[in-house]
C-alpha cells in the first residue's frame, strides 16, 4: 500500500510540476508579448540573430516544442525561410535548457520558499492591475514547479520505489536502450523539460546514476521533436522540412555525444562532478552543453541541413493554385498568442493592400473605360472576402486563449477593421460593375464630372494611406489630419453634388449620368467613413465612435 501511495505522489508531483511550468511560461509570455513581437519582426537571414531569437523566445515560453510548432506555422504561412527556421530551432534547443537549470536548484531544498512564492503569486492574481496579475502568474508557476519537484522527490523517499528504479537501470545498462527510453518517454509526455526534471530528481535521490542519466538526456532531445513532427502533418512541403531539420539537428547531436559518452563516460562524469557541486546540476548543465555544442558544430552547415531536408522531402508538382490563401496566419501560431496577434495585423495589412489596389483599378475603369484588369479585380475581391472570414474565425480562436489586456483590445479592434476593409472592397467591386453598366448604355462622364470625381478619389486615396499607416504603426499624431480629410470628403460630396445638379439643369450633362455620378461620390464618402474607423481603431477598439468629440476635446 505504501508503494502505491508513493506512485500516486510521483504522478501528482509530476502533474503539479507541469502545471507550474505551464503557468510560469504563460505568465512570462504575456509579460514579454511586445518584446516577442519585436524579436520576430526583426528576423533576418543572419543565422546568429536567429539563434538568439530562438533562445530568447524559448526561454520565455519555457518550451522548445512550442517554439518549433510556432516556427512551422511561420514557414507554412510563407513568412519565414528554411534558413531562418533552422537557426531559430537551434536557438530554441538552447533556450529550453533554462528550465533544467531552474530545476537543478531543487538540490538546495527551496521547497519552503517555493510554497511562499506560490502563495504570493495567487494573492497577486487577485489584484486589478494587469501587470501585477502577470507577475503573480509567474511567481505562482515558479512556486508550483518546485512544489511538484518536492513531491516527486518525496515519492522516491520510499526505498522500494528507489530500489526498483535502481535495479531496473542496472539491468538496462546499455547506452542505446537508455537513449530509447529517453526518446519514448519524452515523446509520450511531449515535454523534454518534464523528462529532464524527473531525471534530475531520480539522480538526486540515488535512483539513477549520473552516467545512465546522461544517455537518457540524449534521448529526451530526440523525443521532444515528436511535437514538431505531429504539427507538420498536413502542412506545406517547407513546413515538413522544418520539422525534419529539427529532428536531424537532435539526431546528429545525439550521435556525436553518444560516441563521446560510449568511450569516455567516466571522464565526462568526473569532469562534471569537478565543476558542479551536486548531481542535479551536473545533469542540467550537461543538457546545456549538448545543445550549445551541437549548435556550434552545425550552425556553419545550416545550408547543408536545409539542402538535406529538400533532398529527403521533394517538392510536389501541383497545378497552379487559384484558390485564395492566407499569407501570415496559421493555427500553429496559436501556441504563442502574442505572436499570433502580431501576425493577424500583417494579414489585415495585406487585406488592405488588396482593397486599395481594387479601389485604384476600379476607379480607373470607371473614369477611362479600361477593363483590362477586370479579372484581377475579381480575384482580389475573392481573396478579400476569403481573408475576411478566415481572420474572423482566427480571432474567435484567439479570444478563447490567455491574452494580455492590450492584446484583448487589439482583437476587438481587428474585428471592426476587417469589416471596414471588406466593405471598402465591396465598394470597389461596385465601381467596376457600374462602369460595365455605363459601357452597355454608352454613357460616359463629362470631362468636368470626371475631373471632380478624380479630385475626390485622390483625397480618399491619401486618406487610405494615412489610415493604414496609423493602424500599422499606432501613430496617434496623424489622427487629427485624417479626421480633417474625412471632413473635407464630406464637404466635397455636398459641393460636387450641387455642381453636378447645376450641370444637369444647364444641360451640360446628360440626366442618365447623374445617377452614376451621385452613386460614386456617395460611395467615396462611405469609403472615407470606413477609413476613419480603421485609423481610430487604435484609440477605440469599437471603431470611430465619438471620434469628432475626441478630436475637439484634444484641440481645446
Amino acid at each position: 500500500m505504501e508503494i502505491f501511495n508513493s506512485i500516486l505522489m510521483l504522478l501528482a508531483g509530476c502533474g503539479v510540476f507541469m502545471a507550474g511550468m505551464k503557468m510560469m511560461g504563460d505568465g512570462l509570455e504575456r509579460s514579454a508579448g511586445k518584446g516577442m513581437k519585436k524579436l520576430f519582426s526583426r528576423i533576418s537571414n543572419n543565422r546568429f540573430a536567429g539563434v538568439g531569437v530562438g533562445a530568447a523566445v524559448t526561454a520565455i515560453i519555457q518550451s522548445s516544442s512550442a517554439t518549433s510548432v510556432m516556427v512551422i506555422g511561420f514557414v507554412n504561412a510563407g513568412v519565414m525561410t528554411l534558413v531562418q527556421a533552422a537557426a531559430i530551432i537551434m536557438g530554441a534547443n538552447i533556450g529550453t535548457t533554462v528550465t533544467g537549470i531552474i530545476i537543478s536548484f531543487s538540490a538546495f531544498n527551496v521547497s519552503l520558499y517555493a510554497s511562499v512564492l506560490a502563495f504570493m503569486g495567487v494573492m497577486m492574481m487577485f489584484f486589478k492591475s494587469d501587470s501585477v496579475k502577470k507577475a503573480g502568474g509567474i511567481l505562482c508557476g515558479l512556486g508550483l514547479l518546485f512544489v511538484g519537484l518536492d513531491a516527486m522527490s518525496g515519492a522516491f523517499g520510499d526505498s522500494d520505489i528507489k530500489n526498483a528504479f535502481a535495479n531496473m537501470f542496472t539491468v538496462i545498462d546499455f547506452p542505446l536502450l537508455l537513449i530509447l527510453i529517453g526518446t519514448l518517454f519524452t515523446a509520450l509526455i511531449q515535454s523534454s523539460s518534464a523528462a529532464t526534471g524527473l531525471l534530475i530528481i531520480m539522480v538526486g535521490q540515488g535512483a539513477l546514476s549520473v552516467a545512465n542519466a546522461l544517455f537518457i538526456v540524449l534521448g529526451t532531445n530526440i523525443g521532444t521533436c515528436i511535437t514538431a513532427v505531429i504539427a507538420s502533418i498536413g502542412t506545406s512541403t517547407n513546413a515538413k522540412r522544418t520539422a525534419l531539420i529539427h529532428l536531424t539537428f537532435n539526431i546528429v547531436g545525439t550521435v556525436f555525444f553518444t560516441i563521446i559518452l560510449w568511450f569516455f563516460s567516466p571522464w565526462v562524469v568526473k569532469l562534471l562532478s569537478s565543476v558542479f557541486p551536486n548531481p542535479q546540476m551536473q545533469i542540467a548543465w550537461f543538457h546545456v552543453a549538448f545543445n550549445v555544442i551541437t549548435t556550434i558544430l552545425l550552425l556553419p552547415f545550416i545550408n547543408q541541413l536545409v539542402g538535406l531536408s529538400k533532398f529527403v522531402i521533394k517538392d510536389k508538382v501541383k497545378p497552379q493554385q487559384e484558390l485564395p490563401q492566407l499569407k501570415y496566419i496559421d493555427d500553429r501560431l496559436l501556441h504563442t498568442p502574442p505572436i499570433a496577434v502580431a501576425q493577424v495585423q500583417k494579414e489585415i495589412l495585406f487585406m488592405s493592400e488588396l482593397a486599395k489596389e481594387n479601389l485604384t483599378l476600379s476607379m480607373n475603369a470607371l473614369l477611362t473605360g479600361d477593363y483590362v484588369n477586370r479579372a484581377r479585380i475579381g480575384k482580389n475581391e475573392a481573396t478579400i472576402n476569403y481573408t475576411y472570414h478566415a481572420i474572423a474565425r482566427y480571432l474567435i480562436k484567439l479570444a478563447s486563449l490567455s491574452l494580455s489586456e492590450s492584446d484583448e483590445k487589439l482583437i476587438g479592434a481587428y474585428h471592426h477593421v476587417i469589416s471596414d476593409i471588406e466593405r471598402i472592397g465591396d465598394h470597389a467591386e461596385n465601381f467596376i460593375e457600374q462602369s460595365e453598366e455605363m459601357e452597355k448604355e454608352s454613357i460616359n462622364f463629362s470631362d468636368a464630372a470626371a475631373a471632380e470625381l478624380n479630385q475626390m478619389y485622390n483625397k480618399v486615396v491619401n486618406m487610405f494611406d494615412l489610415s493604414v499607416h496609423a493602424f500599422a504603426h499606432r501613430d496617434y499624431v496623424v489622427l487629427e489630419r485624417i479626421s480633417k480629410i474625412e471632413e473635407e470628403v464630406d464637404a466635397m460630396k455636398e459641393s460636387l453634388g450641387a455642381s453636378h445638379i447645376e450641370r444637369l439643369n444647364s444641360g451640360d450633362c446628360a440626366v442618365e449620368r447623374g445617377t452614376y455620378f451621385f452613386a460614386v461620390i456617395s460611395a467615396l464618402e462611405r469609403i472615407a467613413d470606413h477609413l476613419i474607423n480603421i485609423a481610430f481603431s487604435i484609440k477605440n477598439p469599437t471603431g470611430s465612435q465619438s471620434k469628432r468629440a475626441e478630436i475637439q476635446e484634444e484641440r481645446t
